[in-house]
């Protein structure tokens, strides 16, 4: 077990609270149409990472007609979609992965590197960051009484890693295990209110209070940023 994920929270706070509801499904619809057209086909029993976007699009509580278009639009129209993970250190010299959907890669990077130049950070080269980032499976569920507990039951059910957050508890485990371990939380009758793969730094860094400022005041404007789909940091 490990204490409060700062890093992790922002990320979730970013979603249905800090972007308008339409900006929101547009960018689930974009992640939806790429996991038909790279992620092996429109079905979802058979398309792993479409299954991940479609159940996290079900749980901001996006329309079936719009997941339908999105399937199909993957089949057709969103051949000119790709996804591209930039690289890039912020205020302080965190590290940064920024996951995004788009139809133009050079416009995508122009405005990613034009945030970070004006909060002082820099793009990167390949691999620069992207060594410190494990990918892993993350669930989000709701804390019940006792708390120490839930945990245990959490651990048993396979967790690797827990961490209790202010509004909830996070869990990691192997992004093979992600679905698995949704099916035995939710057998014990815990709700689990986020299920999705996420990029977890190995090691982290500690900022002043000058540079997590600048940082947050940069997440906001990535977010902002339509193409981007989400920002992993290793801040502490």
């Amino acid at each position: 077990m490990s204490g409060h994920s700062h890093w992790a929270t922002t990320q979730r706070a970013k979603g249905i609270k800090d972007v308008a509801r339409g900006k929101l499904f547009s960018k689930m619809s974009r992640a939806i149409t790429i996991a038909v057209k790279e992620g092996g086909g429109p079905l979802i029993e058979a398309n792993y990472k479409l299954r991940i976007a479609v159940e996290t699009a079900r749980a901001a509580n996006m329309p079936k007609d719009n997941i339908d278009r999105a399937i199909h639009k993957g089949t057709g129209e969103g051949a000119s979609l790709f996804e591209v993970l930039y690289e890039g250190f912020g205020p302080g010299g965190v590290g940064m992965l920024i996951s995004a959907t788009t139809d133009n890669k050079n416009r995508s990077a122009q405005e990613i590197k034009f945030a970070l130049d004006r909060a002082g950070g820099t793009m990167a080269g390949p691999n620069a960051v992207a060594f410190n980032f494990a990918t892993k499976g993350f669930l989000f569920v709701k804390k019940t009484d006792p708390v120490d507990d839930q945990m245990l039951t959490l651990i048993d059910a396979g967790a690797e890693d827990i961490v209790e957050a202010e509004d909830g508890i996070e869990i990691y485990v192997d992004p093979t295990q992600l679905f698995a371990m949704k099916e035995a939380i939710t057998a014990k009758n815990i709700e689990v209110l986020e299920a999705k793969l996420i990029k977890k730094p190995v090691t982290t860094v500690e900022l002043s209070e000058k540079d997590s400022e600048r940082l947050s005041a940069l997440l906001d404007t990535l977010n902002e940023l339509d193409d981007v789909d989400e920002v992993y940091v290793n801040a502490q």
